[in-house]
This record gives structure tokens, C-alpha cells and sequence, in this order.
């Protein structure tokens, strides 16, 4: 089953002679509990593609459906508690809370949605990403690797549908990319979300079970990654 469906989606930035045509009919799915890459140059359009499955950018043209429901024909507010609720960020620069703990920062979104946390999963997912030692200190107090773990965490929190990770290894060494590779990888397996990782690393995007590329607003699907 097809949770996202891109349909022939464009975006054009500007009009005229100084038009940028960022996106052209980008047109694919990916099934319940995939983990795909999206490779490609800088300025490519890939991380425009990224922020329009998210909802975080409109498209010029066609449509975008996650889990069977067209999220731009939502009214902006209906649209915002969707995404809230069915879509994890991981972005490269972490974006923690400076102010919060590991476990405050991991349960905010929760808190954001005027929900309580479900202790259980908190527990299960501290457990997860190693860091139950590290549960009430700050970010300050954390190395690269374990902030972009909490990050992960705050993205699982609510068991969003789709998962985005926008160069989620980019600030990291080899090491702390395998284990968050092998986090993003384990989301995918054991809770069945859907993951779309933007990476410009090919070793990396060789850990997905499926690449595509984006080159110049054109989608180009490498299909499966070999086991």
C-alpha cells in the first residue's frame, strides 16, 4: 500500500525570463514502511521537492497525497495539525531547544499537539537511541551524535506516518552516521514508518532500499537499493 503519492508536482519560482523551475512533474509513491534516499547536486531541487511532500512549501502544479488524503486541499489550519501529527522533521543542524532537556525536547511536539505523553513509548525510545543517561541534560551538554539522536527521537515521538530527514548526517562523523543510519533504518522495520531522506552522500543513500535523483527539477527513480 502507497502511503505518499507525488503527482506530477512543479514548482516555479518567480515568472517570466527570470522564472526558476525548481521542481518538473516530479511524478512517484512510496509504499507503507520504505526508506528511500533522494540524491542529487546542490540546487538540484531536491530539498524543494523534500519541503513540499512536507507541506512546508506549495506546489506550481499537480498534487500530493499522504496516506490517500491530498494535503493542499486542506484548509491551512486543518493542514497544520495533519502535518503535526503525521510528519516527522530530522533536519541537519538538529534545531533543539536550547533551553530544554533530552527529554523535554523529545516530548514537545506531544506537548505542542495538547497531548500527554505516552510514558511507555518515551521509555522505549530513550532506550532505542541510548540515551536514558542523558535524559535531563541540555544539548550544550551533548556531543553531535547524541543531539541528532534526540532529534530522531523527537521526530518518533507521535509515530508520525512519514518521516523527513534533510541531510540528517551532514554534521556528523563516520561513526555517529552509521548509527543514526541504522535508527532511521530500525523506525522503518519495526514501527513501519515511511522514511524520505535527503543525503548527499551515495554510501549513505546505498543504506536505503531505494534511491532517487533529482537532476536539474527532474526526478529520476534508481529503484531498489541491492540487499
Amino acid at each position: 500500500m502507497d502511503l505518499l503519492y507525488v503527482d506530477h508536482v512543479s514548482k516555479t519560482y518567480g515568472q517570466g525570463e527570470t522564472a526558476v523551475h525548481a521542481l518538473k512533474e516530479a511524478c512517484f509513491s512510496v509504499p507503507k514502511g520504505e526508506f528511500v534516499a533522494i540524491v542529487g547536486e546542490s540546487g538540484s531541487g531536491k530539498s524543494t521537492l523534500l519541503n513540499l511532500i512536507g507541506a512546508l512549501d506549495t506546489p506550481t502544479a499537480g498534487k500530493i497525497f499522504l496516506d490517500g488524503k491530498d494535503i493542499f486541499s486542506m484548509k491551512e489550519r486543518n493542514l497544520t495539525v495533519f502535518r503535526r501529527r503525521n510528519i516527522g522533521f530530522i533536519f541537519q543542524s538538529f534545531h533543539l531547544i536550547p533551553e530544554l532537556t533530552v527529554e523535554q525536547n523529545i516530548v514537545f511536539p506531544v506537548l505542542l499537539d495538547y497531548q500527554k505523553p505516552n510514558q511507555k513509548r518515551l521509555e522505549e525510545l530513550l532506550a532505542v537511541l541510548n540515551l536514558k543517561d542523558r535524559r535531563n541534560h541540555l544539548p550544550c551538554q551533548l556531543s553531535g551524535g547524541q543531539q541528532q539522536r534526540v532529534a530522531i527521537g523527537r521526530a518518533l515521538i507521535t509515530r508520525p506516518a512519514l518521516i523527513l530527514a534533510d541531510e540528517p548526517t551532514g554534521n556528523l562523523d563516520s561513526q555517529n552516521t552509521s548509527e543514526v543510519i541504522a535508527l532511521l533504518k530500525r523506525a522503518s522495520r519495526l514501527y513501519e514508518q515511511t522514511v524520505v531522506m535527503i543525503t548527499h552522500s551515495r554510501t549513505v543513500a546505498q543504506s536505503a532500499d531505494r534511491i532517487l535523483q533529482v537532476s536539474d527539477g527532474v526526478v529520476t527513480d534508481f529503484g531498489r537499493c541491492r540487499e
